[in-house]
Parts: C-alpha cells; structure tokens; sequence
C-alpha cells in the first residue's frame, strides 16, 4: 500500500477534517500545509498528486498517538525515516490502545481471521524466529475493519 492511500483512510475512518488532520501533525511540532495536505489526499491518478513520504506518515501516525493518547513526558519519539507494514500496524495498534483481541476482532469484521500467534508475529523484532513481514492484504483488511468499527460503528466480537 501506499502512504497516501494510508493517510486517507484513517482521515475517512475517523472523518477527520483537513484542519483536524494539520492539528495531528502540529502534535510532533510538524509544520503541513493545506496545499501539501491537499497533494498528498490526491488519489494517484488524478492531477495534484505527490507522494507522501515514510517520514511524513510516520509524524502523522505519530501525532495520531497523541492525539488519541496524549503526549507522554520526555522527548517526543523520532519519526522514522523508513516505514514498514509491521511499523504501521504496530503505530495504529498504540494509538487506539488495542489489545490483541481488539485487534482480531477488528480483522474480523473485515471477514479476515488470523490466530492470536500469527498476530503476536507482526510485533516481534525482525530477525526473530517468528518474526512475520505484515503484507499490504493484511493492511488493507485491518484498515477496513477500523472503517466498519470505528466510523460504521460496528462492534467487536470477542
């Protein structure tokens, strides 16, 4: 998956305004602009398109984290410059402050069923014995299971 297509549905998931979304930016002393906002919510193939970049999702994921959870004490974390599915997912899982349940549930509702221990494998540190790359289906079905709990507001079986 793409970052921009990332950053548009969790704006469509939490119907999230372009204000909203330059506020959660703003929480990792983030500086975006509307035209910015504007070119990165752009789908693909249409005109005004730019790429958003690792880093860039990485601030906003991050911001979302504080914006759902507050801003913890310390240094801020530093957004990285690389982003992988697993980072992702691991970021999404901090910033709705999901357990593991919450979160096979949440791919339930997408009609995705992994186990508690194939779950557990996209949290572990890579080069682990059973360490397991999260694939962009994988993404795309969790990202779908937050749309229909979390703006379609159905709940989750557990």
């Amino acid at each position: 998956m793409i970052n921009n297509d990332i950053l548009r549905r969790i704006r469509y998931v939490f119907d999230y305004s372009d204000t909203a979304m330059i506020g959660i930016f703003r929480h990792t002393d983030t500086q975006v602009t509307r035209a910015q906002l504007t070119e990165w919510l752009t789908r693909e193939d249409e005109d005004g398109f730019a790429p958003c970049s690792d880093n860039n999702l990485a601030l906003f994921l991050n911001g979302l984290i504080i914006e759902k959870r507050g801003k913890k004490d310390g240094e801020a974390p530093i957004a990285e410059e690389f982003l992988t599915n697993n980072m992702i997912l691991m970021k999404l899982k901090i910033a709705l402050n999901l357990q593991a349940n919450d979160m096979l549930g949440i791919l339930q509702l997408s009609e995705f069923r992994v186990s508690k221990h194939e779950l557990s494998a996209f949290f572990r540190k890579p080069g682990h014995k059973h360490y397991r790359e999260c694939l962009d289906q994988f993404l795309r079905h969790f990202l779908n299971g937050m749309k229909l709990h979390y703006r379609d507001g159905i709940e989750l079986a557990h």
